[in-house]
């Protein structure tokens, strides 16, 4: 999947929660205010990079994402993985666990979790 910028991935973050919008709809739903043309610019991007679909009705289109988030998700902290911890996820969970201090809670919630990822033969 190609890279989101910042302000790609806000455009994509509204048409994950609303579904098919027009621009102005879009527009109206963007978590700060942006300009018509740096919104269809970013559209324009996104219809490039195959992460948006658009169609025409009457003499609006409607902008989708076809992108899922999950799968934006795990490119994007594919990416981080690779550029901030070896390409290891441990170094990445043993980062966030010291850096966030986590609570004896979390810890054990996380422990949890990963005994049932065992015991279910998934992937660590």
């Amino acid at each position: 999947m190609a890279r989101l910028t910042r302000g790609e991935l806000k455009v994509m973050r509204v048409l994950w929660e609303h579904g098919a919008l027009k621009p102005s709809e879009l527009q109206a739903r963007h978590p700060e205010p942006i300009g018509n043309s740096a919104l269809r610019s970013h559209l324009a991007t996104l219809l490039e990079k195959g992460c948006v679909t658009r169609r025409l009705v009457g003499k609006a289109y409607f902008y989708k994402a076809t992108t899922p988030k999950r799968s934006a998700f795990r490119s994007m902290l594919g990416e981080l993985v690779d550029a901030y911890c070896g390409g290891s996820m441990e170094n990445l969970v043993m980062n966030i666990i010291r850096s966030e201090k986590l609570s004896e809670d979390d810890l054990i919630a996380l422990r949890r979790l990963a005994d049932q990822d065992d015991e279910g033969g998934g992937k660590r």
